[in-house]
């Protein structure tokens, strides 16, 4: 497919936009008094291939938590504020790789200049970050709402006082709850401007809900080819963001590095715990970074032959199964070592 182009920025050791790969980023759900749980939350969040963490710092002695998460990991930090113009100069001066700010909201012209001059000055970026629940009053008059075209109003109108201060290492977010809005928005806003977009639907919901509105809403836009970072927002243990994400560019054919997953429904024909057994290879695939395709079918009779495109897969039998490759039978394995097995062959490939 045919990617939107997007100037090209630097976050940290990290560049989005231009021809670059899209980044996954989550955020800490971690209380940011709390350093030493919000670094292992990071730790265990950059072992699953979170690419970019994101931190609220709500107060100046959160501002800490920004030199902690840069001690102890490798990932590129965002800094995400709100209102107080002076926690931004102060975790820039932490080291902060890229700020999450609204100057339309920092108070007045001298404020936004010093923002802008000093992330200029470090190479720091800044996120404009948008929402159907934050618009200004006056754009929610003049549009009768919180539509979509009053999200790319907002945001460009951020991004303005950033420009009159010769800043222009801007990445814009256009978030709302609601899908098909969200997903116009960024289509508005692909088509205003050049800066990257960093694509989510916020306040999506828990892991199921929050899963199906984000593959819809980020999927969409991806096929479209818009989008340079990514995070889906669940109420949920951020790792599952992590996991949801790479789920949903794997699925749009724009990652092939972790192993896909393929497995049947079952049918009355199904002798075996299918379920199970697909939920325990999911679980066992998930720090796996082979690119195959791993297929679990439920019956000898449909099986190898509807995953003959699968590297390795098994197939349910009475009390046992069958692995096979690419179609082709290899051996047949008691159903209580089927899953070990599997690995093992995995683990061979």
């Amino acid at each position: 497919m045919k990617r939107r182009f997007s100037r090209e920025i630097a976050v940290g050791s990290v560049k989005i936009g231009g021809e670059n790969s899209i980044a996954v980023q989550s955020m800490l759900n971690v209380p940011a008094q709390d350093v030493d749980g919000s670094v292992r939350q990071a730790q265990v969040l950059e072992r699953a291939g979170c690419q970019m963490i994101r931190a609220a710092v709500p107060d100046m002695d959160a501002v800490r938590l920004i030199a902690a998460l840069k001690e102890h990991t490798n990932m590129p930090v965002v800094a995400d504020i709100h209102f107080d113009y002076r926690l931004a100069l102060e975790c820039a001066a932490a080291g902060v790789d890229k700020i999450r700010i609204n100057p339309g909201n920092i108070g007045d012209a001298a404020r936004v200049k010093a923002v802008a001059d000093c992330c200029r000055e470090k190479k720091i970026p800044i996120r404009i970050g948008v929402n159907s629940g934050s618009l200004e009053k006056e754009i929610l008059q003049k549009h009768g709402g919180s539509t979509a075209a009053a999200l790319v109003e907002s945001a460009l109108g951020h991004a303005a006082l950033l420009e009159q201060n010769d800043f222009r290492e801007i990445v814009l977010s256009l978030k709302a709850s609601n899908v098909p809005r969200m997903v116009e928005a960024y289509e508005l806003a692909a088509k205003a401007c050049d800066y990257p977009l960093h694509l989510g639907v916020t306040e999506a919901g828990t892991l199921h809900s929050g899963t199906i509105k984000s593959a819809v809403g980020i999927g969409a836009l991806l096929l479209r080819g818009i989008g340079d970072t990514i995070r889906v927002s669940l109420s949920d243990d951020p790792l599952h963001e992590i996991r949801a994400a790479y789920g949903i560019l794997q699925a749009a054919g724009l990652y092939d590095n972790r192993p896909e997953l393929i497995a049947c429904p079952t049918c009355g024909r199904t002798k075996i715990d299918l379920v199970s057994l697909a939920k325990a290879v999911e679980e066992r695939l998930a720090d796996c970074r082979k690119p195959i395709q791993v297929a679990v079918m439920g019956c000898v009779v449909n099986g190898p032959g509807e995953a003959r495109e699968a590297d390795i897969g098994i197939a349910g039998g009475d009390g046992c199964a069958v692995l096979f490759r690419r179609g082709e039978i290899i051996k047949k394995v008691p159903e209580n070592e089927i899953l070990d097995e599997l690995m093992r062959e995995i683990e061979n490939l």
